[in-house]
């Protein structure tokens, strides 16, 4: 069994996360990827990594806040390396406060996984996270948490049309599925859109040697003009290129983004540009609402061009493009109504 650590720290300042080497048993039972280390497109056998890898919640008592929430995000990297960032009041989406969060640094090397430094200290074991002051005093303990999108699983209203259901890609002018009935990145809807709602499931491949853009890349390219940027950003801040973002042109008001190999939910509302009669002149810019996992992280925002490598903006509709970057990430359950 795992010994719990002794000596720890923890900085209430709002830090850059920092990468956590710890020492694990075992090895991860993934495949290799082309440079990028071990990877799983989906479910697997739980290598050791993946065992560590997730969020955390639970309470903490310290002496400068009190009785409180906590949430804790630990990201595998690779090679027994992991970074962590904890969360006052919660988990992203579940009662953190968004402003406060604080890495923890690698202390030693044990049986089991430690993270901290001078003052507090986690150890991990067993799915539980045990927080410990320097004197070994117990400070809490917090839960391995396997969340769920509420909207996971959202079935289509009257009107809606059906793009993807797992058994034809009928609605896809180019669109291939796998054998266990997911839509591969790639798919180009078959019909231009114009104002809709739309419903999106998707899953990030586990990609942890990976960095940056080459982790779980993606993307649904609204009329592939306007990008809502896919990603595994688990554990990252919010940033304009991120999980979320509306790429390179506005982060997400939050990250809330799940861990890779969880299915996760876009629902988004789309109001196209308005042009003159003639087509010549934009008088009214596109306007998106995305709700990612049942949190919104856009709310009715203006795009006033294109994203990234996007088409031009013009008065006619386009599809909608699910975007190809290399990475195995896998779409299910889509659907749209359009307005």
């Amino acid at each position: 069994m795992a010994r719990c650590s002794r000596s720890l720290t923890r900085r209430f300042l709002f830090l850059s996360l920092a990468l956590v080497t710890v020492q694990l048993a075992g090895d991860t039972l993934l495949a290799r990827d082309q440079g990028h280390g071990p990877v799983a497109p989906g479910p697997t056998p739980a290598g050791t990594d993946l065992h560590v890898q997730g969020e955390y919640r639970g309470a903490t008592y310290t002496d400068r806040y009190g009785a409180e929430a906590a949430g804790l995000q630990i990201v595998a990297l690779g090679n027994r390396e992991f970074r962590a960032v904890q969360f006052r009041r919660g988990l992203p989406g579940a009662g953190w406060n968004r402003v406060d969060q604080f890495d923890l640094q690698r202390n030693d090397r044990w049986h089991g996984v430690r993270l901290g430094d001078q003052q507090f200290s986690i150890s991990i074991c067993g799915g539980v996270a045990t927080l410990r002051n320097s004197a070994n005093q117990l400070v809490g303990r917090l839960h391995r948490q396997h969340r769920c999108s509420p909207t996971l699983g959202r079935r289509p209203p009257p009107g809606a049309v059906t793009l993807f259901d797992g058994t034809s890609t009928e609605h896809f002018a180019k669109g291939e599925a796998t054998s266990d009935g997911l839509l591969m990145a790639g798919a180009l809807s078959a019909a231009p859109v114009s104002d809709f709602f739309l419903h999106v499931e998707f899953r990030t491949p586990y990609r942890p040697v990976a960095r940056g853009q080459a982790r779980g890349n993606s993307g649904v390219y609204i009329q592939e003009r306007y990008e809502v940027q896919i990603l595994d950003s688990f554990g990252n801040q919010r940033v304009f290129d991120e999980c979320g973002a509306l790429y390179k042109t506005r982060a997400p008001d939050v990250n809330i983004c799940f861990p890779p190999l969880a299915w996760q939910t876009y629902d988004i509302e789309f109001s196209a540009p308005r042009w003159s009669t003639d087509g010549t002149r934009k008088i009214r810019n596109a306007q998106l609402t995305v709700v990612h996992n049942g949190v919104r992280i856009h709310d009715n925002v203006e795009i006033s061009d294109k994203t990234g490598e996007g088409k031009p903006e013009g008065p006619e509709p386009r599809p909608i493009r699910f975007q190809d970057h290399g990475n195995p990430v896998h779409f299910r359950n889509i659907w749209i109504v359009h307005n």
